[in-house]
């Protein structure tokens, strides 16, 4: 970039129609505000219909007029996820842009999905390829029916970097760390990115795939808690992020720069660029972990994700 971006430089969205998971607080709130204001129609895809309906009213106080929908996605669920995406085909209406967004971060205790799944790997992970597989045949109708590509943006972590794929024990059955099944799953969401794109080039496709993360943002990823202790801990957490690092708005830039910059390349991954990528209004090409190149252990990963949610690309 020639000069820093900000959010003066987001072109006009009139017309382009966005889906964003776990848009009813955070980074999804904000990309999901900023989008609206710059014209386009966005669905928030949330997973709790109250938070969702909150999060509508008070977009629509700050922005009268703007195009917004509310459509419950609970990523744990493929049987949610398939509701959803059943919905939103039969509308035959074209998709711009997909932002996988929502996530899980460190429960204290192994928790399982709907479908047997642990919960941070079966929601950041699995859902987000059913999602997309099942949604691609929108963002290639977005593709032939408009001068701009549509974008899938996959929203990863700088925890990637310590990351690793346990491709015995992906479900975390025999051993489970909240933090260490956490990096898996911010690793598989970037390697999922890279090989969408690998996928997609193969297929000539106009369809973009590329990634982003937020630094070290205070979302609700670090306010929640299942109990008083955990909430407690990190609420003081949350409180010493807010001092030093971004604040939701600001980590939602590189979602943002993903999603519309129009230097924006096939395969890229962009994040803050201050103090060693945690915060920053500055955004550009994030550095990635040399496993998250792996081509073999993304095409195990994406294999292993086909067969888990019974869900293919093609």
């Amino acid at each position: 970039m020639s000069k820093q971006w900000s959010l003066d430089d987001i072109p006009p969205q009139n017309g382009r129609r966005v889906i964003i998971t776990g848009a009813n607080s955070g980074i999804g709130y904000h990309t999901a505000a900023i989008l609206a204001r710059q014209g386009a129609e966005v669905v928030l895809a949330c997973r709790n219909k109250r938070r969702g309906t909150d999060a509508i009213a008070r977009l629509q106080r700050e922005l009268p007029g703007a195009r917004l929908q509310l459509e419950q996605l609970d990523l744990s669920s493929l049987a949610s996820v398939r509701a959803f995406t059943e919905r939103q085909l039969a509308l035959g209406r074209p998709l711009d842009i997909l932002i996988n967004n929502a996530g899980i971060m460190a429960p204290p205790r192994r928790v399982e999905t709907t479908d047997g799944f642990e919960l941070q790997f079966g929601t950041n992970v699995l859902g987000h390829f059913a999602l997309t597989a099942l949604l691609l045949p929108a963002l290639e109708a977005a593709a032939d029916n408009s001068p701009e590509r549509p974008r899938v943006v996959t929203i990863a972590s700088i925890a990637h970097k310590t990351g690793r794929l346990n491709f015995e024990d992906l479900q975390a059955v025999r051993h489970y760390g909240p933090m260490s099944s956490y990096r898996q799953s911010k690793l598989a969401n970037l390697m999922f990115s890279f090989e969408l794109n690998r996928y997609l080039r193969v297929a000539q496709s106009r369809v973009m795939s590329v990634a982003a993360h937020p630094g070290v943002a205070n979302t609700n990823l670090f306010r929640g808690g299942r109990s008083a202790a955990a909430r407690a801990a990190r609420s003081v957490l949350s409180s010493l992020i807010g001092a030093l690092f971004n604040s939701d708005l600001t980590g939602a830039l590189p979602t943002l720069y993903a999603a519309t910059a129009p230097d924006v390349v096939d395969g890229g991954y962009y994040g803050p660029l201050g103090l060693f990528e945690t915060r920053g209004e500055r955004v550009g090409p994030a550095k990635v972990a040399s496993l998250a190149w792996n081509e073999a252990d993304a095409r195990r990963l994406w294999q292993a994700c086909e067969v888990l949610t019974g869900t293919a690309f093609g």
